[in-house]
């Protein structure tokens, strides 16, 4: 398994966007509200990942005790950071257009609350994209040398 790059999130964001943007446009007044629920949703995974992705670098290179860490579970760990940081740019991407659409409706009421709850929704995406990426980089091997620089 190749590490996840930068710029495939990007692109899966940028695409995710402008989908949801057009599909916002066409169809916005038939739309319920946003519900706010994402972003803590996506907040309490990133803080999960991000510990995982600590305690997991700490456990490959020997400074904490306890058992071995079986492979399987090294590649699990890897499997959901991949997997995570990819649906968070991709959900992100969603709510980045949505947000982008509701900027030209902030005096209304409603549009307000959207944009806000997308805007949130995209912060937090981002967040669970960048724990995604730690935990992965953590499941990495430590080189031979003792330098981390893989």
């Amino acid at each position: 398994m190749t590490p996840t790059r930068p710029w495939t999130l990007l692109v899966v964001a940028a695409v995710c966007a402008l989908a949801a943007w057009l599909i916002v446009r066409a169809t916005f007044d038939s739309l319920p509200t946003l519900p706010w629920t994402a972003a803590p949703a996506m907040l309490l995974l990133a803080a999960a990942e991000a510990v995982s992705g600590r305690n997991l670098r700490a456990r490959i290179r020997g400074r904490r005790d306890g058992k071995p860490l079986a492979p399987i579970a090294v590649v699990r760990m890897a499997a959901l950071a991949k997997a995570s940081s990819i649906g968070a740019a991709a959900f992100g991407g969603l709510a980045a257009g949505f947000f982008i659409y509701t900027l030209g409706l902030l005096s209304v009421t409603v549009p307000r609350n959207d944009a806000i709850n997308a805007g949130t929704t995209v912060a937090a995406a981002g967040l669970l994209v960048a724990a995604a990426l730690y935990l992965e980089r953590s499941c990495r091997a430590p080189s031979r040398n003792g330098d981390d620089s893989r």
